[in-house]
């Protein structure tokens, strides 16, 4: 009888190793609106038959992700130096009557690290 070795699935982080990480923006174009508000400059394809399809129907391979006013001070603050324990005291002192912060801080860290915006060491 042959056994089968399940994969392991990956060891999610302690709270206490996402709070030492320290988040960097990737060398991405962004703006401030007139709202105050960052807007990051992403492409659509990275490939190259994607490049070539915007390319034909005469559109922009880049659009625009606009962030909140939470993603906004996350992506300001993410400068390679404060770590994710800075950021979400300062995020807790600016939104004080935000339930969940610190969920939603990391969150979007992650969501942000899977498309390769913000790298986190």
């Amino acid at each position: 009888m042959v056994r089968r070795h399940k994969k392991q699935k990956p060891r999610l982080p302690t709270e206490e190793e996402i709070l030492a990480y320290i988040p960097k923006k990737a060398d991405l174009e962004w703006r401030i609106n007139d709202e105050g508000l960052v807007e990051i400059k992403v492409p659509k394809f990275k490939s190259k038959i994607g490049k070539s399809f915007c390319n034909f129907i005469r559109k922009e391979n880049t659009f625009y992700a606009k962030m909140d006013k939470i993603g906004s001070l996350v992506w300001k603050e993410s400068d390679g130096k404060k770590s994710v324990k800075n950021i979400l005291e300062n995020l807790k002192k600016k939104f004080p009557d935000e339930e969940n912060i610190d969920q939603r801080l990391f969150l979007f860290l992650q969501q942000m690290h899977n498309l390769n915006y913000i790298y986190l060491s």
